[in-house]
C-alpha cells in the first residue's frame, strides 16, 4: 500500500487519457487528425494549381513569342488575346493556394518566396510543386506517426 502522498494513479483529469483536457486523449488525437486532414486538402489544392499555372504560365510564353516575336496578325491574336488574362486570374488563385499551404506546414518566410515565384518563372511551378510534395508528405507523415 502507497501513502496518501503517493497516490498509484494519476488524479487529475489531463493525466488518466479520457480526453477532458487539451493535449490528452481522445480529443488530442482528434484535434491533430483535423489538422493533418486540412493539410492534406491545402496540399492537393496546392499540387493542382501548381500544374494549372504552369501550364498557362507556358501557354504565356508562346503567346508572347507569337505576338513579340514572330509578330502575328491582329486576326490570330484576338485568337490567344485571353491567355494573359486567364494566367493573371489563375495565378491570384494559386497565391491563394500558396500562402494557404504555407501557413498550414508553418513553413519558414523563405519557403513562401520560393512557392510565389514558382507561378512566375517558367518551368519553376513544377520543380517548386515536386519538392514541396515531397517536404509536405513528410510533414504529414511525421505528424500521423506522432
Amino acid at each position: 500500500m502507497t501513502s496518501p502522498s503517493t497516490p498509484d494513479a494519476p488524479t487529475t483529469p489531463g493525466d488518466v487519457g479520457d480526453g477532458s483536457a487539451p493535449g490528452s486523449g481522445a480529443a488530442a488525437r482528434a484535434a491533430r487528425e483535423k489538422i493533418i486532414v486540412a493539410g492534406e486538402g491545402a496540399l492537393k489544392r496546392y499540387r493542382f494549381m501548381a500544374y494549372v499555372t504552369g501550364v498557362m504560365l507556358l501557354l504565356l510564353c508562346v503567346e508572347m513569342v507569337l505576338v513579340y516575336g514572330l509578330r502575328i496578325g491582329p486576326d490570330a491574336k484576338r485568337f490567344i488575346a485571353w491567355i494573359p488574362f486567364a494566367h493573371g486570374w489563375i495565378y491570384v488563385v494559386y497565391l491563394i493556394t500558396v500562402v494557404d499551404l504555407w501557413s498550414k506546414m508553418r513553413w519558414a518566410f523563405g519557403r513562401l518566396v520560393v512557392m510565389v515565384l514558382g507561378g512566375v518563372v517558367p518551368v519553376m511551378s513544377f520543380v517548386v510543386e515536386k519538392r514541396v510534395h515531397a517536404d509536405a508528405d513528410a510533414k504529414i507523415a511525421a505528424a500521423r506517426a506522432a
